[in-house]
């Protein structure tokens, strides 16, 4: 009977599949998290995203699948070049990115589109030659002396038509061309940001400067007072949270205000382009942001992009957009991570360190057990070495996957790392939470090992619930201690055992009730492999 149900419910599962097999991808709620939807399925990806240049020759991408798909992802980050697509204006070239579609679908691999038109990294470097050329039509943001950047003013009409234009058409083209869904998402732009001062300057931005805050702006502020961020809220506090006014009169005259300006200007030339694309064809898109160091003011680094302290005023300025994504290269993820899951913001990872960088396999599981994170993408993912930790760590959340869609947003997962401080130094405190009336403590330090022989800024791991007493426990370099969180109760350990996992269901190896639990006092996954394992629990007094 019990074959006869499960068998049920895979038929089930693939009808389901095939009957919503010609919807677009899509966004949806579950619990506390948001999941992407394809082929009528919650879909994790597990990505990697390309080195800039890399696809812009299909000649040159074609002999790297074998090592990709090699590696376990599922989704292939890959940019499309505005000055590749459209070299004369108003004649569109296409067949680069179809050839990535083509190859991917090969691959049984899926796409994430970049464009790279106006902005890539702050700058105008994608743009096409008769934009470039032509600075009298299309306008470039100026600094504070007047002197022109190589980055376009968000604020000329003529810039945004050409880059709507543009992106529409791309659009287009996919809802045409591209019926198996291999696309399942867009990002709009690349890490804008303005650069090398805190807003553009250009006469047009100075007059819009001088003018009155929107009041689209001010009703968003209003319906959000009790959830703005922080500093935000502190910037329009100071001013006597005035409802009307120029920007000075509303936030103050400071850097931070000039920031909120600029966000805005980028914020609704990207939802002028995102509301066009998605009416050719209603993808989920998102921007992503490079990250400000806290020491740095804004123009030093790119001032005005979807960062969180200008959340609101994206989520404003930009609703058609669905996430406003973190690009990480830095060393504290687990900071970082945190503060782009919001009530209203899923964490979504496009872009991380360096394909290889040892945090990768801590920073996944943390991810996607604790954040319910959408994505994991390290960059220029072609160069993953072989043998790199990452691959392993993939292979287990594959097969993890859907137990892990399943729990989302319910409250019976979570995941843990050790932070990691900006300048590379690992917190070494056991990262402690509860979990189905248990107290875990959970330490990124083998035992039975060295300290100083184990790379701990790679431990990272993630539990599951999945019935009484009962867990699936995933992860690298990690040990997992018990407590009743009243005081009442001894915890004790029922069985640990080694195993791995098919179509969702757990499938026994080995038994660790002895040395391998040090006689019941813990759970541990040793440096440098990576495990998943079945605990069960029970108290004694």
């Amino acid at each position: 009977m019990r074959q006869l149900t499960i068998l049920t419910g895979l038929i089930s599962i693939i009808s389901f599949g095939a009957a919503h097999a010609d919807e677009a991808p899509q966004l949806q709620r579950q619990g506390t998290a948001t999941q992407l939807i394809v082929d009528g399925q919650p879909f994790l990806i597990l990505g990697g995203e390309l080195g800039n240049s890399t696809a812009s020759d299909p000649d040159y991408l074609k002999p790297l699948w074998p090592n990709l798909t090699a590696m376990g992802i599922n989704t292939l980050f890959v940019p499309v070049e505005w000055d590749q697509i459209e070299p004369v204006q108003g004649q569109f070239d296409f067949h680069v990115i179809d050839a990535a579609i083509a190859q991917a679908r090969q691959n049984d691999t899926r796409l994430v589109l970049l464009w790279f038109g106006a902005w890539k990294n702050s700058m105008s470097t994608y743009a096409p030659a008769w934009v470039k050329q032509n600075s009298t039509t299309y306008a470039l943001a100026r600094d504070n002396t007047g002197v022109a950047q190589n980055i376009l003013s968000p604020f000329d009409p003529d810039n945004l038509k050409a880059d709507k234009t543009a992106f529409v058409a791309l659009m287009t083209h996919l809802k045409a061309t591209d019926s198996h869904h291999t696309v399942i998402m867009v990002q709009v732009e690349n890490e804008i940001g303005m650069l090398p001062v805190v807003r553009d300057y250009s006469p047009a931005a100075n007059a819009a400067y001088a003018g009155q805050v929107p009041t689209t702006l001010i009703a968003w502020l209003k319906a959000h007072k009790a959830k703005l961020d922080p500093k935000l809220e502190a910037q329009w506090a100071a001013a006597g949270y005035r409802s009307q006014g120029t920007w000075i009169e509303v936030f103050g005259d400071s850097d931070a205000t000039e920031e909120i300006f600029q966000a805005w200007s980028f914020a609704t030339f990207v939802e002028a382009e995102a509301k066009a694309g998605k009416a050719a064809y209603d993808l989920p898109m998102y921007v992503n942001a490079a990250l400000n160091r806290p020491d740095k003011r804004p123009g030093d680094y790119p001032s005005a992009g979807p960062l969180p302290h200008l959340f609101d005023i994206w989520k404003a300025g930009a609703p058609s957009i669905d996430i406003l994504a973190m690009d990480h290269y830095w060393a504290d993820f687990t900071d970082w991570a945190r503060r782009f899951k919001r009530y209203d913001n899923p964490l979504l990872i496009p872009e991380s360190n360096q394909a290889g960088f040892h945090q990768a396999p801590g920073n996944a599981f943390f991810a996607f057990g604790e954040l319910d994170a959408m994505s994991f993408s390290p960059f220029s993912i072609e160069n993953l070495p072989n043998g790199d930790p990452l691959i392993e760590t993939y292979a287990t959340l594959k097969s993890l996957t859907p137990l892990i869609l399943a729990h989302q947003g319910k409250g019976t997962m979570r995941g843990f790392r050790a932070p990691v401080t900006l300048d590379g130094k690992v917190d070494e405190t056991s990262q402690t939470f509860d979990l189905d009336g248990y107290r875990f403590s959970a330490n990124m330090i083998y035992p039975w090992m060295p300290k100083d022989k184990q790379d701990l800024a790679a431990h990272g791991g993630l539990i599951i619930k999945t019935g009484k007493n009962e867990f699936i426990v995933a992860g690298t370099g990690i040990t997992l201690t018990f407590k009743d969180p009243n005081g009442r109760d001894q915890i004790g350990i029922e069985q640990i055992v080694e195993g791995h996992m098919e179509e969702g269901k757990f499938i026994e190896g080995r038994w660790l009730n002895g040395d391998q639990s040090h006689q019941g006092r813990h759970l541990t996954i040793p440096d440098g492999k990576t495990s998943i394992l079945r605990l069960r629990l029970y108290t004694y007094r």
